[in-house]
């Protein structure tokens, strides 16, 4: 198959988009021929606004019903696929909207909800992200919210997440979890990338890598290309195997710097966590558009086809049959 005959039939899943969401933003989802993705609709919101923010997507379903779709399981992807669509799993970068309430995991999963990561950067009442000073790992609390979760059905998500809260919810879990959008250390050292020990612990536990190719994290930052993304999987490829790895491209199409500095800001408020990052996507990878560039990129490393499908989506089904 040459490359675009290759893509137009691949299942195409990325593992998170926190777009601008709107019309230019789905039209883009259908040219780049994406079949599903983890679209955030919460970071630092409560359960009101969480619940406001998911009526907004339920118009969007309503007014977009040729294009978009609300996935609740892995055969909702395959069947958008079939019909052309994009199916869109709804999730959480954060458990605030879980606020204090076990029963609002189950509420939220009703709406939709199938993937929730357990810290947004610093600690709630669940456990600490990757830029609290002191880890102190999964909560009592948390252990209940990782049971319901597992209970109700929800990929618990730890790309943000604190490393010995996510050596605690790996080893709790009884279902499979997964950074859904993360960089290995390996090649840059940064907070938010994991080590080789990490990568390989969460995949020994049956667990999920989504790559993602925020260019701060990047081994060249905003110099990168899609072949530096592309080489930064092969590196997680080449410590856990080629079937727990997928994309997650941390696309922000629509957003600018206030929107930044919100989620870059204790509980979106608070005090800064990170320097402002100036975001230039990878060359190639500019647009949700361009998903196209990125199988050429595997095709042009000397990936196999059989490869290609799996990371370019086939995993995060198998992974998504699993939990959901």
């Amino acid at each position: 198959m040459s490359t675009g005959n290759l893509h137009d039939d691949l299942i195409v899943f990325d593992g998170l988009i926190i777009s601008k969401w709107g019309e230019e933003v789905f039209d883009a989802m259908q040219r780049g021929g994406l079949t599903a993705a983890n679209c955030t609709c919460s970071v630092w919101e409560n359960f009101r606004d969480t619940m406001l923010n998911i009526g907004e997507w339920n118009r969007y379903f309503a007014k977009y019903p040729d294009r978009l779709v609300k996935a609740r399981t892995a055969d909702d992807i395959r069947q958008a696929k079939n019909d052309g669509k994009t199916a869109i799993v709804l999730g959480f970068q954060n458990t605030t909207a879980f606020e204090d309430r076990l029963e609002f995991i189950e509420i939220f999963k009703e709406q939709g909800i199938g993937i929730v990561q357990m810290t947004y950067n610093t600690q709630n009442l669940v456990g600490c992200g990757c830029y609290e000073s002191r880890d102190s790992g999964l909560s009592d609390f948390g252990h209940d919210v990782v049971a319901e979760m597992n209970r109700v059905g929800m990929l618990c998500d730890l790309s943000h997440v604190g490393p010995n809260t996510s050596r605690d919810v790996i080893l709790a879990s009884k279902k499979p979890v997964a950074y859904s959008h993360c960089l290995p250390s390996g090649l840059k050292e940064h907070p938010r990338n994991k080590s080789d020990e990490q990568l390989r612990f969460i995949a020994d536990h049956e667990g999920f890598v989504g790559v993602t190719m925020f260019p701060p994290f990047l081994r060249r930052g905003n110099d990168s290309t899609v072949d530096d993304y592309v080489e930064a999987i092969d590196y997680i490829i080449n410590l856990v195997g080629e079937d727990q790895v997928g994309f997650g491209t941390d696309f922000t199409m629509g957003y600018g710097t206030p929107f930044f500095e919100y989620l870059n800001r204790d509980k979106g408020v608070g005090r800064q966590l990170t320097e402002f990052w100036k975001v230039d996507f990878p060359d190639g990878l500019e647009s949700i558009a361009d998903y196209p560039n990125l199988t050429g990129a595997m095709e042009k490393a000397g990936w196999t086809e059989t490869r290609i499908r799996k990371v370019m989506g086939g995993n995060w089904l198998d992974l998504l049959d699993r939990v959901l």
